[in-house]
């Protein structure tokens, strides 16, 4: 790869020869369309034309992934030939415009008539392309920071009931929440501006808690607000949370937009908490949509700070292997030059008991382990749950079997017989 160049990677799935796919790909997302046109010159080709790098032809099946009215037209039976394809573009073509880098790189290739199959795999930019867009304002080291956490995981948790509480109620349980212990507190996705608890009195009635709680203790809960809205909203919103003394926003990326999310980082200074709610639609058939590894890089460009991965052993579909490919894709850097690590979240179904394997995985505790019903429905209260979770870490980082540890730790002996079951 060099400077004046991305490049894309792709799985593909045809009955037409991969090579011909490549080039249609390669075509259709620069300068060409299905015939060449007038003004295609030779050497317009050449300055603004994708190239296909390489291709490598995979197992054949014997059914195709996906429908295709155009191959049904004309009749096309298998083979249908797989194979990874890899795309270069010049980044001339698109500049530092994000909605225009996720356009090229996938965009109506999702449509095109001679796959049947089709997923962006991967994204590779070259650092001085890298530097033209947002880096993460906070970041691990920041959320550290500011939440006081030099070590150790963050235990976080997510308020519950998802809505229906009002400002007051929230406001109480976040004040529950800090005195258990929690270093980390969000709002669930569904949660953002309801009637019954507008953010107007929702932020300021949860901010006195936070305050209360560090004012008596020095402790700085951090609370990621949900501030999904159309972009104006969403700066009004924030603009509340840094009067009120709050570090953090959370917005649900796929639903406001790389735009949106660009605006907002450039307008404060909050940490910005990436949920990715929706991604499953994007993801969850092999044949179609993208990785984690192509997604996080483009909202890593948007300036976030977390990234959810979901959780190991958790209650969505994904598999261990993929959120813990997901996570080390937080951990790495997208350009060797340019440290802009995010700190990844790990959630859905976590609890004392899924300790153990995260940290078998990750090694690290740069992370916001997330637990809702983990410390919420803990059967001794949300202090005994905050404390059964870093019980479990302290187990986990010192090899010792949860049961054995719990002998002498009642909180995670109550979480495995309540949970474990």
């Amino acid at each position: 790869m060099t400077a004046d160049r991305f490049e894309a990677t792709y799985l593909i799935e045809t009955p037409l020869a991969p090579a011909h796919v490549a080039e249609v790909m390669a075509g259709e997302q620069s300068c060409g369309t299905f015939t060449r046109v007038e003004g295609e010159t030779d050497a317009l080709r050449r300055r603004a034309r994708a190239t296909v790098e390489s291709i490598d032809e995979l197992e054949s099946v014997h059914a195709p992934s996906l429908p295709n009215a155009l191959l049904e037209r004309q009749g096309r039976a298998g083979p249908w030939r797989r194979a990874r394809v890899r795309i270069s573009f010049p980044v001339a073509n698109v500049g530092a415009n994000l909605p225009t880098l996720a356009a090229t790189v996938s965009g109506n290739l999702y449509d095109l008539g001679e796959a049947s199959g089709l997923r962006l795999e991967s994204l590779q930019l070259p650092a001085s392309y890298r530097a033209q867009f947002d880096l993460p304002q906070v970041g691990i080291a920041g959320t550290r920071q500011r939440t006081g956490v030099a070590s150790g995981a963050l235990v976080g948790t997510i308020l519950k009931p998802n809505v229906g509480f009002s400002p007051e109620q929230s406001a109480e349980l976040v004040a529950r929440l800090c005195a258990a212990g929690v270093d980390f507190i969000k709002d669930d996705e569904v949660c953002a501006d309801p009637v019954h608890a507008p953010l107007a009195q929702r932020v300021p009635a949860v901010m006195a808690a936070v305050r209360a709680h560090q004012d008596r203790t020095g402790k700085h809960v951090m609370v990621a607000f949900n501030i999904t809205d159309e972009t104006d909203a969403m700066k009004r919103h924030a603009d509340l949370i840094e009067r009120e003394g709050g570090s953090c926003a959370m917005a649900s990326l796929n639903w406001c937009g790389f735009s949106a999310l660009q605006t907002l980082r450039r307008h404060t200074g909050l940490a910005l908490h990436g949920h990715r709610n929706g991604y499953g639609a994007l993801s969850r058939h092999p044949l179609l949509g993208m990785s984690f590894q192509a997604y996080q890089t483009l909202w890593r460009l948007a300036g976030v700070d977390h990234m959810h991965v979901h959780g190991l052993q958790g209650k969505f579909s994904q598999p261990d292997e993929e959120v813990i490919a997901s996570a080390q894709d937080c951990y790495t850097p997208l350009t060797p030059e340019i440290d802009d690590r995010v700190m990844p979240s790990f959630s859905s179904g976590q609890w004392a008991g899924t300790v153990p394997a995260t940290w078998a995985a990750v090694q690290s505790d740069d992370l916001l382990f997330m637990s809702g019903g983990g410390i919420l429905a803990h059967p001794g209260g949300p202090a005994a749950g905050v404390a059964s979770i870093r019980q479990a870490w302290a187990a986990a980082r010192a090899g010792v079997a949860l049961s054995e540890y719990a002998r002498q730790a009642p909180e995670l002996a109550a979480a495995l017989a309540f949970f474990g079951k």
